[in-house]
């Protein structure tokens, strides 16, 4: 039998909001978001994603309008590496999972890792996202475990040095990450 989440996120930097609902069955998770901000002019994300039961995301479609233009991107797992619209890119070969900036979606992804192991910190390399261009680099990340339902989130690669507390619910999704999101009631 599916689980449905419906989850609603503000963003504490700028005027944002973002809706997000996760259903899980026993095989495979699917999760779609819409994101509605002001930053750089204002913009609409609408993010759709696939995910196997190990919560290892398997494609990604992202589509932007605002306006300074729209656009559509694709990232789909393949094997070791990823395909970005349809093309080979070499350079994420390696790559854990997926980190689209504008939504702490993508962290309660990448703690689940943590969860599943006695480690207190995990690394990992993203395929970062930039919600406000579309465009997709490498980067790496790093979770630490501060207790049961608080991380630190440590930026090893794109913005090297930026750092966060995420705190969590009971199934693992972000609740405060600071600075940036806050979970809305």
């Amino acid at each position: 039998m599916a689980k449905t989440k419906t989850i609603f996120w503000r963003r504490l930097d700028t005027d944002g909001l973002e809706r997000l609902t996760v259903v899980a069955s026993e095989d495979r998770i699917l999760a779609d978001g819409t994101i509605l901000t002001t930053e750089d002019g204002g913009c609409r994300v609408d993010h759709h994603w696939r995910l196997d039961r190990d919560w290892r995301v398997l494609h990604v479609t992202i589509t932007r309008t605002g306006t300074d233009g729209d656009g559509t991107l694709h990232l789909q797992r393949a094997g070791n590496g990823w395909m970005v619209d349809g093309q080979p890119r070499p350079d994420l070969d390696g790559v854990h999972e997926v980190d689209l900036s504008l939504t702490p979606f993508c962290n309660s992804v990448a703690l689940r890792r943590l969860a599943n192991t006695s480690c207190n910190t995990i690394a990992l390399d993203v395929a970062y996202v930039d919600g406000t261009t579309l465009d997709v680099s490498r980067s790496r990340q790093a979770y630490d475990r501060i207790d049961g339902r608080r991380f630190r989130f440590r930026d090893l690669g794109t913005a090297s040095g930026f750092e966060a507390m995420l705190d969590v619910d009971d199934d693992g999704f972000i609740m405060r990450y600071e600075g940036l999101f806050a979970r809305a009631s």
